[in-house]
């Protein structure tokens, strides 16, 4: 599910490595953006919407908007779409507004 060839981009893929999101064990490539990973996973839903609990996915990809919000390594309300992926990371399903522990 990731883009190997473009016609005018070019992509370099880091090393392999393991992260879970919400207990599960996944594979991703070494700084490429969390939700990428996720995305490549098969991860389609990353929250709900506050009020009318409606999925979420991958939207902007920028930064912008509020889609992407998960907790990262303990940390809530990071923005997965542009938080580049490490060995070893916690990734976890945000409820709600996140809670600022």
């Amino acid at each position: 599910m990731r883009i190997k060839e473009h016609p005018i981009l070019t992509f370099e893929k880091g090393r392999e490595v393991q992260f879970t999101f919400d207990g599960k064990t996944l594979i991703g490539c070494e700084g490429e953006p969390i939700a990428a990973a996720l995305h490549a996973a098969g991860i389609r839903v990353l929250g709900h919407s506050h009020d009318k609990k409606r999925p979420r996915g991958f939207y902007c990809a920028i930064g912008n908007c509020s889609s992407c919000l998960m907790r990262v390594d303990g940390k809530p309300n990071v923005r997965v779409c542009t938080e580049k992926l490490c060995q070893g990371m916690v990734v976890e399903t945000q409820e709600g507004k996140g809670d600022l522990r």
